[in-house]
């Protein structure tokens, strides 16, 4: 479980394929892997991976096909920077939002607009994923937690401080660009649990 609060940016320092999979290798800050175990999930850009070798400054992780397809990891290159986070502790605090780190799909940039040191972007997104959506809620792009503005048929629109913009890759990003969408976890339940509410109140009529 994580929070969408990124910790720190990674830098790809080696793809390598391997089948349908990759073999990705990041350098990433001593804060992150200072603390870091074979075996320990991590989120990149919100794609929670388990690392599976660790050396100087280095962590090595593997992105199989299924993860491939659903994310934008398959569309990294060599010297990119992706977003990073540890698990919640269990004492730790929840400053964004429960965040599984099972990335539901991916959309991409529609607009960036500019309003002094802030900026509003608009997204295209699938619309199975923009029915999950509502404005004031919770939605996590390429691991990060946000808050959505608007959302409609097929986008939504985020506002960002500058602080956001300098810690993580969203400040690097151009129109076109694609991310990683995770949904608000409770949004997925009230979707599934509705159409099963009006099947049970209309039985009862």
């Amino acid at each position: 479980m994580f929070t969408g609060l990124v910790e720190a940016r990674g830098t790809v320092q080696l793809l390598e394929k391997n089948g349908s999979a990759i073999d990705l290798t990041l350098e990433i800050s001593e804060l992150i892997t200072n603390d870091a175990h074979i075996g320990d999930s991590v989120a990149i850009n919100g794609c929670c991976l388990t690392v599976v070798e660790i050396s100087d400054g280095l962590l090595k992780f593997q992105a199989g096909a299924e993860t491939l397809a659903k994310t934008n990891l398959g569309l990294l290159s060599l010297g990119d920077q992706v977003n990073i986070e540890r698990p919640l502790a269990a004492n730790g605090r929840l400053g964004g939002h429960f965040v599984q780190g099972h990335v539901d799909g991916v959309g991409s940039i529609k607009s960036i607009d500019r309003d002094g040191e802030w900026i509003t972007m608009w997204f295209d997104v699938p619309q199975e994923l923009a029915l999950q959506m509502v404005p004031k809620g919770s939605v996590t792009v390429d691991g990060i937690s946000l808050t959505i503005v608007e959302c409609r048929q097929t986008a939504f629109s985020i506002a960002l401080i500058p602080h956001t913009l300098e810690v993580t890759t969203l400040g690097q990003k151009q129109v076109g660009s694609v991310v990683n969408l995770e949904t608000d976890i409770l949004g997925k339940y009230v979707q599934k649990l509705i159409p099963l509410t009006l099947d049970g109140f209309n039985e009862r009529r």
